[in-house]
């Protein structure tokens, strides 16, 4: 892969009529109802460059959470924003979009069922792996994350780098860490250990894209620095892919995750070399440094 350099990740200011963006176009919050909170990138995502954002809030009450994934349609040219991403927005075509769960990519690969819509297979040309979330309107609360336990140990502070396939992404964004706070230490335990539900706050999403031959690529999500595998394969890049994120019922609002793809900052290698050599971020409080760079060593 071509190393590429970092642009601003922001949201496009075309999306749905209950979402508000922030001043920065990072943030995006859903202000009222459960619904019309399709989201796009800004601008297309370059091979292997990954979408992050971070859960900042959620509404207790509604049944499904975030949807997240990619589209081939130019939110420019779309006469009007989907209601919904599943299935409005993956019926019209070369959009691969799933709601976020613990096993929606992890199911064994089946051959289509007759007369199966496009919301499950065959969208233009990739072919979609997992299930997602039964559709039919956000009703009360009552759906449960899903509680797979695993406790597969990371390492987080070891390897600088998530690769997949010949992407390396940079793995000090690509987890979600608590507010600094009594328990936060377990909270960022958990974290690490992608044992918290995928839709928690402050988990940190991510989709990408993995080119796989001539004109085709797989996408991938990321769940707090962890790979969950390809969830659609053989999708066509001839066109540019836009991220697409769906603030959904009990996600609220998101909040967008800059990556640094290219040689660190002096202050982003100065919070690795602290982090290296202590037990929690909390720590920090005790280290005579100056309270900007303390601040920034705990990413608030």
């Amino acid at each position: 892969m071509e190393p590429f350099p970092d642009q601003f990740m922001e949201f496009h200011p075309i999306h749905g009529t209950n979402v508000q963006l922030d001043y920065s176009g990072t943030k995006a919050t859903r202000v009222e109802s459960f619904a019309n909170a399709v989201c796009f990138s800004k601008n297309p995502l370059k091979p292997g460059e990954i979408f992050l954002i971070e859960i900042e809030d959620k509404e207790l009450g509604w049944c499904g959470h975030l949807r997240v994934g990619l589209t081939a349609r130019n939110p420019l040219d779309l006469e009007v924003v989907p209601e919904y991403s599943i299935p409005d927005l993956t019926d019209v075509g070369d959009s691969w979009i799933f709601a976020i769960t613990r096993n929606h990519n992890k199911v064994k690969e089946e051959p289509a069922a007759e007369g199966q819509g496009a919301g499950e297979e065959g969208l233009n040309g990739g072919h979609r792996l997992g299930r997602g979330e039964n559709e039919g309107g956000a009703g009360r609360e009552g759906e449960g994350d899903e509680g797979d336990n695993n406790s597969k140990p990371k390492t987080f502070f070891t390897d600088s780098h998530l690769c997949i396939d010949n992407i390396k992404i940079p793995r000090d964004k690509l987890v979600g860490r608590s507010r600094p706070g009594r328990f936060s230490h377990i909270l960022d335990d958990l974290y690490k250990t992608n044992a918290l539900p995928p839709t928690a706050r402050r988990s940190r999403i991510g989709v990408l894209y993995v080119p796989k031959g001539r004109d085709v690529a797989d996408m991938h999500i990321i769940i707090n620095g962890e790979d969950m595998g390809a969830s659609a394969k053989g999708i066509p890049v001839i066109q540019p892919l836009y991220a697409v994120v769906d603030v959904f019922a009990a996600t609220k609002c998101v909040q967008i995750v800059q990556v640094e793809y290219g040689f660190s900052s002096l202050q982003t290698l100065c919070r690795k070399a602290i982090q290296k050599h202590i037990v929690h971020r909390m720590a920090i409080d005790w280290l005579e440094l100056p309270e900007a760079l303390k601040h920034y060593c705990k990413y608030e």
